[in-house]
């Protein structure tokens, strides 16, 4: 674009502003005569622009004055960051929490965020005489109202009709959790079945969107006997839940599968929050002689050594936990506030994208299921969530041998040999790369890392078919996560295969999918068609 253009708004077709009728007409007009002045001192700046920041990319934002905003936003906004710099006197966490503040308020003063500095706004208000703006205000009340942005069509997604469809039935159900078994679609399955733990921070549904994406229906075509945990979100009843209760639950489930279908062990495979529970579960079995009810750990984008833990560590100091207590008087957490902390760690893709769209440009929601999801909040029992923010995020007591217990028996990783799969995601924000790879410094059994391209949600959910992204494996011994990926061979696509394989390495044994794999037709009767009452309970 030369320097005198004034493109793409969109010249008036008379040059006195005030001699149309047409008020957009006439704001355009007024536009364009002042970006033809500014237009030499815009075009001397252009090197300051971002070409990835795809919140000033659209053409509308080389207009002069426009240009001119979004590169004094810029400097502003390293003049802002800079600061934290010179801030005399702070030790790492102190400086990282008001990085992370400065970061958030940066973010929320952008122009992209205002229908008078946003051009893209402007001119839809424009063209639609401020229908927009009228739609997006009534948006604005909508999500006032129900506590929460909207990130998808709420009427788009409905639990067990066209996400969370995988055939199956509850079999098994407690005041914590519903025990789902899906329904073989394969004439023969491997003898040991696949019990899912998912983070009860979330609905486990993640696991099972629209059947394109469902990693459980794919596992049941594999020939896998899969089992998933539904959590209750919680209420009331829950406020003496604490994490020796998700530890027993694991347990129990583990148990009841091993009853049901008279066998010796299962598959374990534990996400996030889940799979941290889950490397205490295997340490707590081992201590009391029980490690050969789990054949293998498989474990997605979880920690146990929270050392690196990234920005979530912002959000254990003393007042982030007091303004926990204080929310939760009822004895649990209302599941809307832990979802904006983690819409805040991507906040201008979770938050401020969708102020642009849905306030500023009154745009149609997108039927997205993962962002339907992502809105589908849980909550947690309070006493629990004070705890692991407190001796897991802060205290990091969980690597520390002894220094937690369940039901009075020590937790020590060490004493892990349980062979183990993990996965972690490249661009993972809430469960970092470097992290997750601290998981293989504690077991002391056969271990299998993979780094899967993306990060918390799109590294994990990536069917083969999609074709998305890659994975990367390092067959060689290696004693940091920096000669991992030196070494590593890179492989496009899912590492879904990659896991199934590895799965189907621990024996051959196959039985006849009948009696007690079908759902409700052994010990264990069915209590109600999945997906269950559990997760749809707000």
């Amino acid at each position: 674009m030369s320097d005198d253009t004034t493109a793409p708004i969109p010249a008036a077709p008379v040059a006195d502003p005030m001699a149309t009728p047409d008020a957009a007409a006439g704001i355009r007009a007024i536009l364009d005569g002042w970006g033809k002045l500014l237009a030499p001192i815009a075009a001397a700046g252009r090197d300051r622009v971002d070409p990835k920041d795809k919140r000033f990319a659209g053409p509308e934002w080389d207009h002069p004055i426009f240009d001119l905003v979004r590169q004094g936003y810029g400097i502003m906004s390293d003049a802002m960051m800079s600061m934290v710099d010179t801030v005399p006197g702070l030790d790492p966490a102190q400086k990282s929490r008001m990085a992370f503040a400065m970061r958030t308020l940066v973010e929320a003063m952008s122009p992209a965020n205002s229908p008078i500095t946003n051009p893209v706004a402007l001119n839809k208000a424009l063209d639609t005489k401020g229908a927009s703006l009228a739609t997006g205000f009534q948006n604005l009340l909508t999500d006032f109202q129900r506590g929460q942005v909207t990130h998808t069509s709420p009427t788009a997604f409905e639990v067990g009709v066209n996400i969370a469809t995988t055939p199956g039935k509850v079999v098994y159900e407690t005041p914590l959790f519903q025990l789902i078994q899906y329904t073989p679609t394969t004439p023969i399955v491997g003898k040991t079945p696949v019990v899912i733990f998912p983070p009860w921070i979330n609905r486990f549904y993640i696991l099972d969107l629209s059947p394109q994406k469902s990693f459980i229906r794919w596992a049941v075509a594999e020939g896998l006997t899969i089992f998933m945990v539904s959590w209750k979100s919680a209420d009331a009843s829950m406020k003496d839940v604490i994490w020796d209760d998700y530890v027993n639950a694991q347990i129990e489930a583990i148990d009841t599968i091993r009853n049901a279908l008279d066998v010796e062990s299962v598959h374990a495979i534990g996400y996030c929050v889940a799979g941290t529970t889950l490397a205490a579960t295997l340490a707590v079995m081992t201590a009391r002689g029980d490690a050969d009810k789990v054949k293998s750990a498989t474990f997605f984008t979880a920690q146990v050594d929270f050392s690196q833990a990234g920005e979530l560590l912002n959000f254990v100091d003393d007042a982030n936990i007091a303004m926990i207590e204080k929310l939760s008087k009822d004895g649990f957490l209302d599941g809307r506030y832990l979802a904006m902390t983690f819409n805040l760690l991507r906040g201008r893709d979770l938050i401020w994208n969708n102020v642009v769209s849905n306030y500023l440009l009154g745009q149609d929601y997108p039927a997205f299921d993962l962002l339907h999801w992502n809105g589908d909040t849980t909550n947690l029992p309070s006493k629990w969530h004070k705890s692991y923010l407190i001796d897991l995020y802060r205290d990091n007591r969980l690597v520390k041998p002894g220094s937690l217990s369940i039901g009075g028996t020590p937790i020590d990783l060490a004493v892990v040999k349980t062979p183990a799969y993990v996965q972690a995601g490249r661009e993972d924000h809430i469960a970092p790369l470097a992290s997750v790879w601290k998981l293989t410094e504690h077991f002391s059994g056969p271990l299998r890392f993979v780094l899967a391209g993306s990060g918390h949600i799109a590294g994990v959910v990536n069917p083969p078919e999609a074709k998305k992204y890659q994975y990367w494996i390092n067959e060689n011994p290696v004693d940091s996560l920096d000669d991992f990926i030196a070494g590593a061979t890179e492989t496009k696509g899912s590492w879904w295969p990659d896991w199934v394989s590895w799965i189907r390495g621990f024996g051959p044994d196959d039985v006849v999918a009948s009696d007690t794999r079908i759902p409700g037709e052994g010990k264990l009767a069915a209590i109600e068609d999945a997906p269950g009452r559990y997760v749809r309970t707000r």
